[in-house]
């Protein structure tokens, strides 16, 4: 990613060094939202949601934050003695991370990775970042790439968001208009915004518990359980089938 491109991590940067930030997601419809700014990606435990909480407890053995940002997750791992290795497609976000004490990190994107890492226990995606997977026919080749990546008792651990537990008309048309260009409803096509700085368009995948198991199907992965957060957010406990 280059510098100019580093909207989110940017804004990650000068919130830790004691500026106001904030993020603006444009979606490809025209549509905009604001973000309540970065400070969420430094949240301790103590301020998680309980389904996070509850979920981050099936990590084990070496762990791969998948789009790590600020590295709450994976610092919180590693305090806990795990061996956690981050990585984030931004060179902000992984300055970050290492300025506030994570030991590995790695710039480079989910495309980039494979066995040559190393075998893994855990892959997090935590932050909804199930979503970095774009498109089904990407997630499937990924979770193929994972399975290979991973240790037999290998598991991941994805959040996402339900795209259908909406009653928003601004979202109802975007999923009718993915829809008719043979897109899944929930197939957001984005970018950030911060300052002067802005993504490149990204695809990020939303989905529903059948829909995960659909696209989890044939991969030599299963849905092994759904923790739900109480609204439309909920985090999937993904396991190798035997």
């Amino acid at each position: 990613m280059k510098r100019n491109q580093d909207a989110s991590g940017q804004a990650m940067l000068d919130y830790l060094n004691g500026k106001r930030s904030f993020e603006i997601c444009e979606r490809d419809d025209g549509s905009i939202c604001v973000s309540p700014g970065p400070a969420g990606y430094f949240s301790p435990y103590r301020k998680w949601s309980p389904h996070e909480k509850k979920a981050v407890r099936y990590a084990k053995g070496k762990v791969l934050d998948v789009g790590c940002g600020a590295g709450r997750h994976a610092l919180y791992l590693q305090s806990r003695g795990l061996d956690v290795v981050g990585i984030d497609i931004s060179p902000r976000a992984i300055e970050v991370c290492r300025r506030r004490g994570l030991k590995q990190t790695k710039v480079m994107s989910i495309a980039q990775l494979s066995s040559r890492m190393g075998a893994f226990d855990t892959i997090i995606m935590f932050g909804n970042n199930f979503g970095l997977f774009a498109n089904p026919g990407r997630a499937r080749w990924l979770l193929r790439r994972f399975h290979k990546m991973t240790s037999p008792s290998g598991r991941i651990l994805a959040q996402t968001l339900d795209p259908y537990k909406t009653t928003d008309p601004l979202h109802l048309s975007y999923h009718r208009r993915n829809r008719g260009r043979g897109r899944m409803a929930g197939q957001a096509r984005i970018r950030i915004r911060y300052r002067d700085l802005t993504t490149p368009w990204f695809d990020y995948l939303l989905v529903s518990r059948k829909e995960m198991r659909e696209i989890v199907k044939e991969t030599g992965w299963k849905v092994a359980r759904f923790i739900d957060s109480g609204g439309p957010n909920y985090i999937a406990v993904i396991e190798k089938k035997t």
